[in-house]
């Protein structure tokens, strides 16, 4: 019997993993009618249907579920073979799922002085935050929560803030020295803290803002974006959007910041704390947060004075290694 081909494979698991043949295609760079081909000709090389199409989602069937079992453990196993292969015989290797927005802010930013300084490494970013370093295809995570995790090793990053900010062009001709002026103005929020706003105005002690027009974004990178043009006021995430206050695409308007109980752990299994590549990434992860919590602590130059706000404090440095 012929066996079914490798693209075949990865498309099938994919598409079962996520649901949709569309999130299997962004993953794998292809249209979802490509991935879709691909499942159509694993079908019919094995001979049964795997999944059931809906409008939106495609669910396994019976047959599926089985199959998938066994060819995710399948390559799960030739995953873990060719890592050892290569962390022993060849270049060292890493592969890491980073939180999206630390890692268009953080992360991508710094890339080449981590490449400069570990030429021999080879490193492979993964941006999609479903899965931690426990689902057995990362080497590491870097992930945003409170935690405990299990079977793993933490290591906390930093903290996280928002902060209240705009394009300095949006508050030229329509100032906002007061929390209520806010509401002449469209806000930004994210589609995963809908209630930001309301949370960040009663930790203030005012009245949540009622602004003329809400715009919602799925990621904080496209909502920070989107206060950079200009489009309205948003909570940025603090320390990762600092360089935005100080590139001065964004202005800071009022002292005032809504603390979370989250922050961003680095998780790598435990068995997996003595591999060079997870020692290298680790140390390098903390000199770089290290020097960001002294830019921090750093003056960003001349701008308008923010307000602050009865009972306020002057944002803490949220860095920590610990």
């Amino acid at each position: 019997m012929r066996l079914p081909s490798t693209r075949t494979l990865r498309a099938f698991l994919l598409a079962a993993r996520t649901g949709s043949f569309k999130h299997a295609a962004h993953q794998l760079c292809l249209t979802p009618s490509a991935v879709s081909y691909r499942v159509k000709a694993l079908e019919e090389a094995v001979g049964v249907q795997l999944f059931r199409r809906g409008v939106r989602e495609v669910t396994l069937t019976e047959a599926g579920c089985t199959y998938f079992g066994a060819i995710d453990a399948l390559f799960k196993h030739l995953d873990t073979a060719t890592r050892e292969l290569r962390s022993r015989y060849g270049r060292r290797s890493l592969r890491v799922r980073v939180a999206p927005f630390f890692a268009s802010e953080f992360l991508l930013p710094r890339l080449g002085r981590l490449s400069a300084d570990h030429s021999d490494l080879d490193l492979r970013i993964d941006t999609d935050g479903s899965r931690t370093a426990g689902s057995g295809e990362a080497d590491a995570s870097i992930v945003l929560g409170s935690g405990p995790w299990s079977d793993v090793q933490s290591l906390r990053l930093c903290g996280e803030s928002y902060v209240p900010a705009c394009a300095p062009a949006l508050v030229v001709h329509r100032p906002i020295r007061a929390v209520d002026e806010l509401n002449r103005h469209t806000l930004l929020v994210h589609a995963a803290r809908e209630d930001a706003w309301e949370r960040w105005a009663h930790a203030a002690g005012f009245e949540a803002p009622r602004p003329r027009k809400r715009v919602c974004f799925d990621t904080l990178s496209e909502l920070a974006h989107a206060a950079e043009q200009g489009i309205g006021v948003g909570l940025i995430p603090m320390p990762l959007g600092v360089e935005r206050l100080r590139a001065r695409s964004l202005l800071q308007l009022f002292d005032h910041a809504l603390e979370t109980p989250e922050s961003y752990f680095l998780l790598h299994k435990r068995e997996a704390a003595a591999r060079p590549q997870i020692a290298v990434f680790r140390a390098w992860l903390l000199r770089e947060i290290g020097s960001v919590a002294s830019e921090r602590r750093a003056p960003l130059g001349a701008r308008e004075p923010k307000q602050a706000l009865p009972g306020a404090r002057t944002l803490p440095t949220t860095l920590a290694a610990s």
